[in-house]
């Protein structure tokens, strides 16, 4: 008789981000906790725990968030988007702070219609 497989541990992605653009273009505000769009050519299921390490323009600080995916875009998806998953942050104050101050850099750009990296 065999044990259980240990679970697979998260994959880890670091994401710097350089710019307001980028950023604006990366985040996800539809997910209530907030979200990122991290490009990336490999294959993720929606659901799969992912560790990321966010970079903030205008911040030396590195943010870890123990995410899960939400959002998967396809290689060759339409509209030419970029192939990624989006990564939804977990329900806890880390996520949330750093939620406020992604729509803090942010402010004024979050009611534009310019495109992102999902919708």
């Amino acid at each position: 008789m065999s044990s259980p497989a240990p679970a697979p541990r998260p994959s880890v992605i670091q994401l710097a981000i350089k710019e307001k653009a980028a950023l604006y273009a990366a985040y996800i505000p539809l997910f209530a906790e907030g979200g990122m769009f991290i490009p990336t050519s490999r294959e993720y299921q929606l659901g799969d725990d992912v560790y990321v390490l966010l970079s903030l323009p205008e911040d030396p600080q590195r943010y870890p968030i123990a995410g899960r995916v939400a959002w998967v875009t396809p290689s060759r998806a339409s509209g030419n988007r970029t192939q990624g998953v989006g990564i939804q942050f977990p329900r806890d104050e880390k996520s949330r702070q750093l939620k406020e101050k992604i729509e803090d850099l942010l402010s004024g750009h979050l009611m534009s219609d310019r495109p992102t990296q999902t919708v």
